[in-house]
């Protein structure tokens, strides 16, 4: 075979080779997969808010007296520590907090017994000091999105006072043999709330909550509650 003959196989051969790589498939690096926000975790936090609502101060004094409740508003604010899990979309987890507060209230009550007056009016104050809660919490997670709704217990420290505007006065013994009281009731508490995650262990969250506390005899308080707060989540 002649050199320019070896010289025209080798060149075919090359032009082959080069369409053959040119025919094949470029690759291509797989794209990155989309990290999954994940709530599972202990978490510690603080919140804040406001409550209103309305509180019978005579249930401290005594369990005999009628129903006498007034309005109450104010501020809290505290801490919460829980923990949670996360299972597909529905998050299950235990919650509780104690805050500080200052909701109160004032008014002129005439105390009465089975609708019988005893002859005083007195000028009535009456406050919620502390509230804490114990709640589960179900939630629904759309990603860093969790919708969730909340129940449990609450105990709520409650004082009040009381002065003599007219008639029986504060402190006559079998009528009003006291006039100051201070207790910490239980009541119940539930509520709904959304919590973002804006990074993955930070987030903020906003409620509500209503809570309904227990006193003795015809006593009930009811309670309503706006907050926010913000959650580490180890």
């Amino acid at each position: 075979m002649s050199a320019a003959a070896i010289a025209a196989s080798l060149m075919m051969g090359g032009y082959a080779a080069a369409a053959d790589l040119s025919a094949a498939p470029a690759y291509k690096a797989p794209a990155p997969v989309a990290a999954v926000y994940n709530w599972t975790g202990f978490y510690v936090g603080g919140n804040a808010g406001y409550g209103w609502g309305n509180q019978d101060p005579l249930v401290l004094f005594s369990n005999r007296f009628d129903r006498a409740g007034f309005d109450i508003t104010g501020g809290m604010i505290g801490g919460t520590f829980g923990g949670q899990i996360q299972q597909g979309y529905v998050v299950l987890g235990l919650e509780g907090d104690l805050d500080w507060a200052n909701i109160k209230g004032s008014s002129v009550v005439t105390p009465s017994i089975l609708g019988a007056g005893l002859g005083a009016t007195l000028n009535t104050s009456s406050s919620i000091t502390a509230l804490g809660t114990v709640r589960a919490r179900l939630g629904i997670a759309v990603n860093n999105v969790l919708l969730y709704a909340t129940g449990g217990a609450a105990f709520v420290k409650s004082t009040a006072s009381a002065s003599t505007v007219a008639g029986v006065p504060c402190g006559t013994a079998g009528v009003l043999p006291d006039c100051a009281g201070s207790s910490w009731r239980p009541g119940i508490a539930a509520g709904l709330g959304v919590e973002y995650g804006f990074t993955p262990n930070w987030s903020v969250k906003a409620e509500y909550l209503y809570t309904k506390v227990v006193g003795t005899g015809v006593s009930t308080d009811d309670l309503n509650i706006v907050r926010g707060g913000v959650n580490y989540r180890f």
